[in-house]
């Protein structure tokens, strides 16, 4: 992170990041008089799959993670890596998924992101606490970057009410910050991804797969509505794509044909064909039969990126043609999946025994508005209505 203008060309500026908090339930937090002292809340929209390392390493401009989540497929040595060992211990260098963890002045020790869910109220609570007292020790001569991984955690297993004491506790901190700090001081606050606030059931993908005998490697970690595919037969890719989206619960798949992105659903099937314009990227977005994401009405032919932006930001699936194919096509992963499916709200996939631990009060990972928008707001500066995450870096940094 850059930080040689807190001080000489600016005055200091706090980064502040929450885990999890979408866009919807930080502006009922303002209605009901919280972060007065910042501007509307900007909706920023988190690549998909909308999850914690993938969109923070693309707002941020840091090194992309290895998977979508901690446990991965590692595509040279053919097996899956990583998993619960991450989260025990110390964070030592392999632990630390991509270079923007590097720049965080406070993050929650490793063991809180699971006792989150062991014991929400304490875990909070210590979080906020010690992110307070570590900004109230550092240095005021450059910026200060905190993530506050805890309001993830409360909403997955607490639901949105529960969070709104904890967003009550930080108001507090924050104005003290202000009052402490000076009026001068920007605060920047913004989140990864939002959530879908509904209780959530499983989806049964792997076992309907295999039924089917397709050979299909897909971790299962987090309960999230996402799901990453890696086929043993890449001959396969499209075959498996059409049976995922058999599967009650599930959405869409995307996956590459060539240098386009096929979208498959039970509503049809459409291709996402990109090309690169004297003026810029285009983007056209063909509908075989059906129209699987919704988006035949804007446009029949190849339009600029900048177009599509304007027109489909606040879609039920947010800037979808640029973000699907940005989700093949960029190194967002190391190890980029054959398939991604997007589930419906309501739905997850994931680790068996977590869903028995857990009651899962809400989730994320899907292409949906609810995971979809995250915020973006600041004490200081008017932002625009939408920000696509390739493009936070200018309003964070």
């Amino acid at each position: 992170m850059e930080r040689n203008g807190a001080g000489k060309t600016r005055p200091r500026r706090l980064l502040l990041c929450l885990d999890g908090v979408p866009h919807k339930l930080i502006e009922q937090a303002k209605g009901r008089g919280l972060f007065d002292a910042f501007g509307p809340p900007t909706r920023l929209l988190s690549p998909f799959p909308t999850m914690t390392n993938v969109a923070l390493s693309a707002m941020l401009g840091a090194s992309p993670p290895a998977g979508y989540e901690s446990l991965y497929f590692d595509r040279t040595a053919g097996e899956l890596r990583g998993g619960i060992r991450k989260y025990l211990g110390r964070r030592t260098p392999d632990k630390i998924p991509s270079s923007y963890m590097d720049d965080l002045d406070y993050q929650e020790p490793l063991p809180f992101e699971f006792l989150i869910y062991v014991a929400p109220d304490k875990i909070w609570r210590a979080d906020m606490q010690r992110f307070r007292e570590s900004f109230r020790a550092a240095p005021q001569t450059r910026d200060y970057f905190a993530f506050l991984k805890a309001t993830d955690g409360l909403l997955h297993g607490q639901g949105p009410e529960r969070l709104g004491i904890a967003l009550q506790s930080l108001d507090k901190i924050l104005r003290e910050i202000q009052s402490y700090c000076g009026k001068e001081t920007e605060i920047v606050m913004f989140s990864d991804h939002g959530m879908n606030l509904e209780e959530n059931r499983r989806v049964s993908l792997a076992l309907a797969l295999d039924r089917r005998g397709f050979q299909v490697v897909i971790p299962a970690f987090g309960l999230c509505s996402y799901a990453a595919l890696y086929c043993r037969d890449t001959d396969t890719i499209p075959e498996v794509a059409r049976a995922s989206v058999e599967v009650a619960g599930v959405d869409f798949a995307v996956y590459k044909d060539r240098s386009d992105v096929i979208v498959e659903s039970q509503r049809g099937q459409a291709r996402i064909e990109r090309r690169s314009d004297p003026g810029g990227v285009s983007f056209r977005y063909f509908t075989g039969r059906g129209d699987p994401l919704e988006l035949r009405e804007f446009y029949d032919d190849f339009a600029p990126d900048h177009d599509w932006f304007k027109q489909t930001a606040g879609h039920r699936y947010p800037d979808a043609v640029a973000n699907l194919y940005k989700s093949l096509f960029t190194p967002r992963v190391k190890h980029t999946a054959d398939i991604l499916v997007s589930l419906k709200d309501g739905y997850y996939y994931g680790w068996s025994p977590f869903g028995r631990l857990i009651r899962l009060a809400a989730t994320h990972g899907n292409a949906l508005q609810s995971s979809s928008n995250a915020f973006l707001m600041s004490t200081h500066r008017q932002l625009p209505s939408f920000v696509r995450a390739d493009d936070a870096r200018t309003f964070l940094m």
